[in-house]
Parts: structure tokens; C-alpha cells; sequence
């Protein structure tokens, strides 16, 4: 009798475990986004059923329906723009088409600068160059002497004008100049900057890096190995850099087994931080504020009118709060990825812009005075990388080129600078300045009658549709006809520098006009049978599935 008792409690303490740990999946499984970059195991499976197919010559013209004439007009704008893009940039892409040969980089770009349909078509047609060899002000010239306004911000490294880090460059190199490639040990003016970024974040201590990339995964090493726990959250689209354990799904050759991809702004995530034991570190990229739980905005991408963003600061300064608190009651590393916005947001970043302080903060990008740089600063209590009473326990990171003392002498000049009146006049009021910008571009759109409006988070722009249409991704070669350079991700994502004055940027306003009505008239735009977003989404699985619709 005894026995069966003892059997009976046995079974139900196993039960209740089993129960417990389904419970504890079902609140994880509530908290992945729902789309495949929440799960990456199943998005690497649907990666590889995704079939590799182009447009026909006929169909790449006529995909949303259009009438003979109508092709025929865009075949023509297209031919047209070809040719003069072969005229104007002659140099720049010859030197293009033979750098290509034998840069992988310019053949994934070249690849992947437009839906992969269309791309093959396109590519017969019409070719950028990828080359220019000046700057000034807020401009940017190639080797035929073409100048374009830049809007590429070199994906966030130009914050106050290649003009400033031009001269933090000389700067930097002549006062490291006597000590050279000197590495291993510092050169001295590493203690002033050390104090410096200790003052800017908040933080205790600091590492340096080389990369931004090379600091977030330092970042997360100390995270785990203070904690000793294993799981990363990251949530949905925010990007950390290339390694695999932020870069779930497609883009990434193998799944990472120890990363939780959550929704952005959501009680089912506060409930999985408040509930599970192994996680290690959240991952917050600032940047995702303009479209939580999205991916980085990309041309390639750009299959139909769907894309929102949006920057709500009060919103997303709440969830921030919501994160901090959480994370504090659960002993769990609160990491802030300044990398891409650097200081744009102001002198103290995303914690003083939106009144959070993290446990680590990484930064790179505009930091290095114009050099590539990686730094990590962080609480004392997470940033040391052994323990003294196990002292065969440690968290190894150095290398050879951290702190290299160009790159140390340039960061020095341009955190410096960022104390001068003139920069803290660009720093200060930026929501005012920018957010009255993006009106002013918002109505002259509208007054052109043009399907497209921009949002933004200060003064990084990106550009929404306002109708259904399956070429908007046709919007940036008319804006680079009109002397408006983008990066390769095209017109999801405009990094203005701050020196951009009312007239520079009126310019940029007059050129983003006169492209969208030239789209217009080619007949890219306005022209479609009636659909919607979600037709064209069908029509696009059609194709996938029956190669007969293609």
C-alpha cells in the first residue's frame, strides 16, 4: 500500500514537470514572432523550397497586368536610362564592371540590389557604377565628375560631414604619427579617451575593438560568461551584425541553437524574461524603434506597397522601461547596440535620448573619427574577463589590432570635437529639425500627387508607398539620375549627415520630386490592373509553386 503511494507521488511530480516544461514552450512559442525570422530552423527549410526563377523579357514589364503600350513605355524609359546612365558614368563603371570580376561584394550588391525576379532582366538593361574617389560638404563625386547629394551616410559612419572626419583623420594621424603601427601596447592617448566614453555612457569600464560586429559578440561572450547562461534574446528584424548567433534564418548558414528571436514591444516577451532561467542577455538595436519587428528596410525586399515605419519615441521609451525593470529582476544583461546610430540620437545616445541606462552599450561606426572601431563599455561587474578564485576560468578576447594608435588618435580628435559649441548646436533639437524636414518633403509629395510619403527617427528617412505596386523598387535609378546617391539597400533607409543645411536639403526635396513624377511618366506608377498588397503577395506564391504562372 505504502508502495503504490509512493509510486502515485512519484508519477504526479513527473506529470507536473512535464506540464511545467510545456508550459514553459508555450510561452516561448507565444513570444517568437510569428513570422520566419522567429523561427530560424524552419527558416532555413523554407529558404530552400523557395525556387530560383526569373522574368521573361515580356513578363519583367507586364507583371502587374499592363497592356502592350504601357510595356513598351517602361522598356523604352528603361532603355533610356541605361544609356544615359552608360554616357554619364563611363569611368566609374568600367572600373565597376572590372572590379566585379574579382570583388564578391559587388556581385552579392549587383545581385541584390532589386527583387530576385526582376534582377537578371534588369542587369541587361542598366548597371551602377560602385565607385567614387571625393567628398565635400554634403556631396559626393565619381570618376567622370559627376556629384550627387549623398543620402548613404555610409550606412552611418558620416554623422557631422565627411568634411569633420576628414580632418579628425589628419588630426589623429599627426599626433600618433612619432609611435606608428606601435601595437600591444597603448599609446597614451588611450587614457583620455577612456575617460571620455566613461563620462558619454555612463559606464565603468571599456574594451576596444575593430569592428562593431566584433564588439556586440564581445559583448554577449561577457554576458553568458557572468551569468553563466546561454540563450540571447534578439528581436525581430533588428540587425547585430553578421555572426551567427544574431543573424537567424536566411543569410546565415547555420541556424543559432542558443538564440531567442522575440517580439518587439510585447507582454508574452516580459513574460518569457520573468519566467526562463538561461537567458543570458537582451539585444536592443535602437534603430528598430522606426519599425519594431521588422527587418531592415531594403529594395530587395520591395515586392509590393507593405512597408511601414513609423517612430513612436514615447512608445518605444516605454517598452525600454518595461525591458530595464524586467531585466534588473532577473539578473539579465541589458545590451544597447549603438553601433549604426552611434551618436545621432545625441552626445549620450539612446540611454540619454530615451532615459534608460543599459548594463552594456556597444558602439562603432562614427565613433572612430572616420576608422573602422569597435568599443564595449559597460558595469565593472560585466566587463571583467576572469575570476579570481578560479583563475583557469576565463573570457578570452583580445586582438591585434584593438586600439591601433591612428584609430585611437582619431577617436580622441573626435570626441573632442563633439564637446565643441558648433556640433552641440547640431546635436541639440534634432526631433524639431529633422521632423520638420520630413513634413516639408511629406507635402510637396502630396501636392505632386505621388505615391509615396517618408518616415523617420530624426535624420535617418525612410520612404513608404502609399499604393499597391510591384516597382517601387524602380524609385531609386530615377533618384540616382537626379543626383541623389543611395546605398545599395536603395530607398529604405536615407542617412542624412548632420550638416545638411535647409538648402541642401530643399535641393534633395526638388530631386525626390522630379524623380517620382519621371517614374510617373514612364508609366511605372498609376497604370495597374487594381490589386492589393496581399494580390500581389498571392500572385508572387503562385509563382513559386507553379512555374506555369511565372
Amino acid at each position: 500500500m505504502e508502495s503504490n503511494w509512493v509510486w502515485a507521488s512519484v508519477g504526479a511530480l513527473g506529470l507536473a514537470g512535464v506540464t511545467q516544461q510545456a508550459w514553459q514552450r508555450l510561452k516561448l512559442s507565444l513570444a517568437k514572432h510569428p513570422s520566419l525570422t522567429g523561427h530560424s530552423r524552419m527558416a532555413k527549410r523554407v529558404v530552400r523550397w523557395i525556387p530560383g526563377y526569373q522574368y521573361s523579357e515580356e513578363r519583367f514589364f507586364q507583371v502587374d497586368g499592363v497592356n502592350a503600350d504601357v510595356a513598351q513605355q517602361r522598356r523604352a524609359a528603361l532603355v533610356r536610362l541605361g544609356e544615359l546612365f552608360r554616357q554619364r558614368h563611363e569611368q566609374s563603371l568600367d572600373w565597376t564592371s572590372r572590379a566585379r570580376l574579382n570583388i564578391s561584394d559587388l556581385q552579392f550588391i549587383g545581385k541584390y540590389r532589386v527583387p530576385f525576379q526582376f534582377s537578371p532582366v534588369l542587369r541587361q538593361y542598366l548597371s551602377l557604377a560602385s565607385v567614387v574617389h571625393s567628398s565635400e560638404g554634403v556631396m559626393v563625386t565619381d570618376l567622370d565628375g559627376n556629384r550627387f547629394y549623398d543620402l548613404t551616410g555610409s550606412y552611418g559612419v558620416n554623422l557631422l560631414g565627411y568634411d569633420f572626419y576628414k580632418s579628425c583623420m589628419a588630426a589623429g594621424f599627426e599626433r600618433a604619427q612619432s609611435l606608428g603601427p606601435v601595437l600591444g601596447s597603448y599609446h597614451p592617448c588611450v587614457l583620455d579617451v577612456t575617460e571620455r566614453l566613461r563620462s558619454i555612457s555612463g559606464q565603468e569600464e571599456v574594451s576596444f575593438h575593430m569592428s562593431g560586429t566584433e564588439a556586440v559578440m564581445q559583448a554577449v561572450r561577457l554576458a553568458r560568461y557572468h551569468t553563466g547562461r546561454s540563450h540571447l534574446v534578439r528581436f525581430s528584424g533588428a540587425y547585430h551584425g553578421w555572426w551567427e548567433d544574431v543573424q537567424p534564418g536566411p543569410g546565415n548558414p547555420m541556424p543559432p541553437r542558443e538564440t531567442y528571436t522575440l517580439r518587439e514591444m510585447h507582454d508574452s516577451t516580459l513574460r518569457v524574461l520573468r519566467s526562463r532561467s538561461d537567458i543570458a542577455c537582451v539585444l536592443v538595436n535602437p534603430i528598430q524603434a522606426l519599425h519594431p519587428n521588422a527587418n531592415g528596410p531594403a529594395d530587395s525586399s520591395l515586392v509590393d506597397s507593405s512597408r511601414k515605419a513609423h517612430f513612436d519615441r514615447a512608445a518605444y521609451t516605454r517598452w525600454l522601461q518595461q525591458l530595464r525593470q524586467v531585466c534588473t529582476e532577473r539578473g539579465i544583461v541589458l545590451i544597447f547596440d549603438e553601433v549604426f546610430l552611434g551618436f545621432r540620437l545625441g552626445r549620450g545616445g539612446a540611454q540619454a535620448y530615451f532615459g534608460v541606462r543599459a548594463d552594456m552599450v556597444t558602439y562603432g561606426k562614427t565613433l572612430g573619427g572616420g576608422l573602422p572601431v569597435g568599443v564595449v563599455c559597460g558595469a565593472q561587474r560585466y566587463m571583467r574577463r576572469y575570476r579570481d578564485d578560479h583563475p583557469a576560468d576565463l573570457c578570452f578576447a583580445r586582438g591585434t589590432f584593438n586600439a591601433h594608435p591612428y584609430v585611437m588618435a582619431s577617436m580622441q580628435v573626435f570626441l573632442e570635437r563633439l564637446d565643441e559649441p558648433q556640433v552641440n548646436d547640431l546635436l541639440q533639437h534634432q526631433d524639431e529639425r529633422w521632423n520638420r524636414r520630413r513634413d516639408l518633403l511629406n507635402e510637396r509629395l502630396r501636392q505632386a500627387e505621388l505615391p509615396m510619403q517618408v518616415a523617420n527617427m530624426l535624420s535617418v528617412f525612410t520612404v513608404n508607398y502609399t499604393r499597391p505596386s510591384r516597382y517601387n523598387w524602380m524609385l531609386q535609378f530615377y533618384m540616382r539620375e537626379q543626383g541623389l546617391a543611395l546605398s545599395w539597400i536603395g530607398t529604405g533607409r536615407l542617412i542624412f549627415s548632420l550638416n545638411y543645411t535647409d538648402e541642401d536639403f530643399a535641393a534633395v526635396v526638388d530631386r525626390m520630386v522630379n524623380a517620382g513624377l519621371q517614374m510617373q511618366r514612364d508609366r511605372w506608377w498609376g497604370v495597374a490592373v487594381e490589386e492589393t498588397d496581399r494580390d500581389i503577395r498571392r500572385s508572387m506564391l503562385r509563382e513559386m509553386v507553379f512555374p506555369q504562372t511565372r
